[in-house]
């Protein structure tokens, strides 16, 4: 897991991941959480609420998917019994109690795959695994559904799996790694598949925020979408010709034309 700076929201998903109930006897949970530079109390809260959690402090410029490949090593180096499998959690997510030993039980099922749990807002499907050329959300079926990637919000991976295919890739600091590595998997013949059943709670993103908030001009919209937080250009460029064949050059360029279309746009309809 890694954090930053949302105190109450990591604490929610630790707190449930202690409540998790149904694993086979002698099944240990152990956790390792990178917190990048949180000055809300976070890491403090932490200690206090949870303190068996293995947690790490690094700077605030480290983002989700480097403190994951830390949070990974961490679990490997940490000189106790070899893990039987990686559990990827993000700290906004709240398991259902039963989340992990249905999760554990499909693993066991599908021997030897990658195993994307699905998350709802209690409404709708936020986040899960992805399928078709659009990638479009895997919806929980009843029965094990196959992605060819997913998000990294919940995401089990069996030890021979995690050794096979690795962390998320260094070049990927922050976003896409995820996906990256759901690709990767694919490409080393690993099958992934979303659980029977979502497995927890977990807000959607807000949709008119960063570089599509309202009426904040072309200049800003483009300084926006090329940070780390969301495309910069030359990790965005990794990934497209990883994962986009010929068509790289122009999946390259079209998020930052459509970003500045839609801010220019934006500033258009304001103005009249």
């Amino acid at each position: 897991m890694t954090c930053h700076n949302r105190r109450a929201t990591t604490l929610a998903a630790l707190d449930a991941l202690a409540r998790q109930r149904g694993l086979p006897r002698g099944t240990e949970i152990r956790v390792h959480l990178v917190d990048t530079g949180s000055t809300d109390g976070t890491p403090e809260a932490v200690r206090r609420a949870h303190p068996g959690v293995d947690l790490m402090c690094v700077a605030a410029d480290v983002h989700w998917g480097q403190g994951m490949r830390i949070a990974s090593r961490n679990s490997r180096a940490a000189g106790r019994e070899p893990f039987t499998h990686q559990l990827w959690l993000h700290d906004d997510v709240v398991l259902d109690d039963d989340a992990l030993a249905r999760l554990m039980e499909t693993s066991r099922v599908l021997s030897g795959a990658v195993l994307v749990g699905a998350v709802h807002d209690g409404t709708a499907t936020t986040y899960s695994g992805h399928t078709g050329r659009d990638l479009h959300l895997v919806e929980p079926s009843g029965r094990p559904r196959p992605c060819r990637t997913y998000d990294g919000k919940v995401v089990l991976l069996p030890r021979a799996v995690r050794d096979r295919i690795g962390d998320i890739d260094r070049r990927f600091p922050h976003g896409m790694g995820d996906y990256d590595h759901g690709f990767r998997a694919r490409k080393a013949g690993i099958p992934a598949y979303v659980a029977p059943r979502h497995v927890g709670r977990c807000p959607a993103g807000p949709p008119r925020r960063g570089s599509r908030e309202p009426g904040i001009g072309v200049r800003e919209a483009l300084r926006r979408v090329t940070s780390a937080a969301e495309l910069p250009p030359r990790v965005w460029w990794v990934y497209c010709r990883r994962h986009t064949g010929p068509w790289a050059p122009v999946r390259l360029v079209t998020p930052y034309l459509m970003t500045a279309v839609r801010a220019g746009a934006g500033r258009w309809t304001s103005a009249g």
